[in-house]
């Protein structure tokens, strides 16, 4: 019994010797582990979440510069620097300015880097891009993925390159699937919070991802370019009314479809799909749908949209209610042509 207990009592003192081992191990590795010093471009609401997590992910007081616009007023990721009191620097930069930092971090930034500037940090720099590249290079990536009804995207950490946007080697991604009614704020703000997350995991593992980085097939290259107000500008006689909705929902917080109406420019603020086909009308066509008090409009591929509510050039929003009764009995004989409404 003595020789047994005491086996026992050697066993749990060396047992304990080993996880003092192994915390002390832990301990030394984090503390000597530190996250390379970042200094992070950007500019909106996209870039903040980013900028919060790489925060948080700091280990020590000075591994963090912010790097952004100092227009008025100022924007959410210069407000957060500032109330943090991170190091704060205007764009543009000079190559001194990132001497300090070992990596660069941009997402949703906007302007071409130069290569000086690139070739300033040790571990080059990083980019957040909101979309499984190479599918949607360029400045809005969310925008026509909506748009173009596609059923997933994602998020996608990058390499920087000199003088060309979101060409470079790809680090981590991760997929998404978009709801069919899903609206572009919606997504926009889910895919920034999983951006934050994929970068601190990449930036944490950034040997590992560096060395297992994959290059772009340019092949299946797809362009996101800036929007402009000619994407606005509905077409009743080409788009279907999916076509027109699915840009509706793209564009939504951001840009209103437009057309006319007795010469006035006309935003469509709420849209929606009938659930069912109603009547037969050519596209542009519409009548006023008392039942559902909407606006019925023909599109192409004889399919319909519904316009709940929109707003005429120099007037407040209005109900398609109101529109029927202020301006739509006063033009009976009208009808919507390509870019213009008009009624039957």
């Amino acid at each position: 019994m003595f020789c047994g207990q005491s086996l026992v009592n050697n066993f749990f003192k060396y047992k304990r010797k080993v996880w003092q081992n192994v915390n002390l191990m832990t301990k030394t590795c984090n503390s000597t582990y530190r996250p390379p010093k970042i200094l992070f471009f950007g500019t909106d609401n996209f870039s903040l979440p980013s900028l919060q997590a790489l925060h948080k992910n700091c280990s020590h007081s000075d591994c963090l510069g912010v790097v952004t616009s100092f227009k008025s007023p100022a924007n959410s990721v210069r407000s957060y620097a500032e109330k943090e009191k991170l190091p704060l620097q205007k764009w543009p930069i000079e190559p001194s300015g990132c001497s300090k930092f070992d990596l660069g971090v941009v997402v949703s930034f906007g302007h071409l880097i130069p290569a000086n500037i690139i070739n300033g940090f040790r571990q080059g720099m990083i980019n957040v891009h909101a979309s499984l590249l190479p599918k949607w290079r360029g400045a809005a990536p969310i925008i026509y993925a909506i748009m173009n009804r596609d059923t997933s995207t994602g998020v996608s950490i990058m390499k920087i390159e000199p003088h060309h946007f979101d060409i470079g080697a790809i680090l981590a991604q991760r997929e998404v699937p978009i709801k069919p009614d899903v609206f572009m704020p919606e997504l926009h703000a889910s895919l920034a919070l999983i951006g934050a997350d994929l970068l601190v995991d990449t930036v944490n593992n950034l040997s590992e991802r560096q060395k297992e980085a994959k290059s772009q097939d340019k092949a299946r290259a797809s362009y996101a370019p800036k929007v402009t107000n000619k994407i606005t500008e509905i077409n009743w006689s080409e788009l279907s009314a999916l076509d027109i909705y699915s840009r509706h929902r793209a564009l939504y917080g951001y840009k209103n479809l437009t057309t006319n109406f007795l010469g006035k420019l006309v935003q469509l603020l709420k849209l929606r799909l009938p659930e069912k086909q109603l009547i037969t009308q050519k596209p542009g066509n519409f009548t006023y749908q008392r039942k559902s008090k909407s606006l019925l409009i023909g599109c192409a591929e004889e399919t319909q949209l519904e316009v709940l509510q929109l707003r005429i050039e120099g007037k407040k929003p209005m109900s398609a209610q109101d529109f029927n009764n202020g301006f739509l009995k006063q033009a009976m004989s009208l009808s919507f042509t390509d870019n213009k409404l008009v009624s039957n």
